[in-house]
């Protein structure tokens, strides 16, 4: 034959989309084109597929050989294309043949890898994102890899994957010589017990209880107060309150993980991202003349600590606001536009002013009502508004004499009940309820109808700061086992707005 058509992939983001490898071997003067907007990598594998085929005992076709990428308009890099094209020359030349004389029926298999001079197979990089995407388009699919690439694409559940060590090796499968062996599955890493416990937090009660309902409901939350009040010291220990993520979950994070550095473990742990206040716009969302995952989608599943808030870029921090509504981010360019997954839970601090002292009962604010003002400013309304939980962290002058708190193992199991009756009546957690799931599962009795009218009225709450109440009262109904949302819960969840009663001892 002539034509030979196989499958691969080009990744783009975290998208790896499905792309057609066209080879046709025709008469003529001995030319080897490669079209179909190909990249720099794409192009170079000209030569490395000509000395593969040579160096692996095969002859290389004399004539004119074309191999078309399509579609046409989808740009392509790297050398994961170097085996469809390298078996793509050898099928149209009639130099792979099964038994019987027929050409091999490619139709469900997926190449990928790269190729040295001497044939040998190079590991894909990405190889989670292309085996998730396959799986998720054809979960029928055989894929091809070299390995260790292939051990970490065969974690995918449900997904076929061979691991071939040369061009050799692809050969002789495809003769029925030797068939290539399903790659054996990468090793997980168990989830280790977080060090950090929440016993170490002596005092801030309220602030204890913001983060149990965060962890049990996936809510956003800021914690505000004097310097060394303990606000990293208990966003850091949330991890310790939330279950493992399941393997779906953690294929995920390591697929985005995968794109910036290889692959060698892969954690149950949910993800802790804690950026310095000094990073970018492109440092937290992503971006890049090649797209490349920020903070935010390192978060995927996990938890994103913003400590020192106002000190981040205002730029930066309004970029965040997309992503906490809809659970992924958009970078467009020139070429086409890439997604990302962002869903993460934003957890941040910030002190009540520039100096950090406003409020503390015996240091002495010195900033201009001003100055504070502006440090407040910084972040904006908007992106308040889309955080669910605000509590104000209060100095305790006797919190040394305060006995140990309650140890994370035991609000965990709190946390895990609850999270259980989310899953179970809607399948998610309550942070993630939208308008129709609120109205099923968050309906009010009369009495708490008429506080929250009263309360939208006073403060002017938005639709969105009202839903957002609701989410949380329903998580407090579920944290004590209670389908019915009651007046008492729905008071509970309006304290932890920032224009409510309690809130206004924030100064917001």
């Amino acid at each position: 034959m002539s034509l030979a058509v196989l499958a691969s992939r080009a990744l783009f983001g975290l998208q790896a989309r499905p792309v057609q490898v066209e080879i046709h071997v025709g008469n003529g003067l001995p030319a080897f084109a490669v079209v179909g907007l190909p990249g720099a990598g794409v192009r170079e594998s000209r030569d490395r597929v000509r000395s593969a085929i040579l160096n692996c005992g095969f002859d290389f076709p004399a004539g004119r050989i074309t191999v078309n990428l399509a579609p046409a308009d989808l740009p392509k890099d790297s050398g994961r294309f170097d085996l469809p094209i390298a078996l793509g020359v050898l099928l149209a030349s009639g130099q792979v043949a099964d038994q019987q004389g027929h050409s091999p029926d490619l139709r469900h298999y997926v190449l990928a890898g790269e190729l040295s001079l001497t044939g040998t197979l190079v590991p894909t990089e990405s190889a989670l994102a292309i085996a998730l995407a396959v799986m998720r388009d054809d979960p029928a699919a055989i894929v091809i890899m070299a390995s260790p690439a292939a051990q970490v694409a065969a974690l995918v559940p449900g997904l076929r994957v061979l691991a071939a060590g040369s061009l050799d090796e692809v050969v002789r499968h495809f003769r029925d010589e030797q068939p290539l062996q399903a790659a054996s599955p990468a090793a997980w890493r168990i989830a280790e017990e977080p060090s950090l416990c929440l016993a170490d937090v002596r005092g801030q009660a309220l602030a204890r209880r913001a983060l149990e309902v965060a962890a049990a409901g996936g809510h956003s939350l800021l914690m505000s107060g004097p310097p060394g009040v303990g606000k990293s010291m208990l966003a850091q220990r949330l991890p310790s309150l939330l279950p493992p993520l399941t393997h779906l979950q953690a294929l995920e994070v390591a697929a985005v993980h995968g794109l910036l550095q290889p692959q060698h473990s892969w954690s149950l742990a949910p993800p802790f991202r804690a950026p310095h206040h000094g990073a970018s716009r492109s440092a937290l969302v992503g971006g890049g003349v090649h797209p490349r995952p920020g903070e935010i989608s390192l978060a995927h599943h996990g938890i994103l600590f913003l400590d020192e808030l106002p000190e981040f870029d205002r730029r930066a921090l309004e970029s965040l606001r997309e992503p906490l509504e809809t659970g992924a981010v958009t970078i467009a360019r020139a070429a086409g536009s890439c997604r990302f997954p962002a869903h993460f839970q934003l957890i941040a601090a910030m002190n009540s002013c520039p100096c950090g002292w406003l409020g503390h009962p015996r240091r002495q604010c010195l900033c201009p009502q001003d100055r504070v003002a502006r440090y407040r400013a910084r972040v904006s309304g908007p992106l308040m508004d889309r955080i669910d939980l605000h509590v104000s962290l209060v100095v305790e002058s006797a919190w040394h004499e305060a006995p140990a708190g309650e140890p994370s193992a035991s609000v965990r199991e709190r946390v895990l009940a609850a999270r259980q009756r989310q899953l179970a009546r809607q399948g998610g957690l309550n942070a993630d309820l939208d308008v129709a799931g609120l109205a099923q599962h968050a309906r009010l009795d009369a009495d708490g109808e008429t506080l929250l009218a009263r309360t939208v009225e006073m403060w002017g709450w938005s639709a969105r700061a009202t839903q957002r109440v609701l989410r949380v009262a329903r998580t407090l109904g579920d944290l004590q086992a209670s389908e019915a949302l009651d007046v008492a819960l729905l008071a509970q969840a309006i304290q932890f707005r920032p224009d409510s009663g309690a809130a206004v001892k924030m100064g917001f």
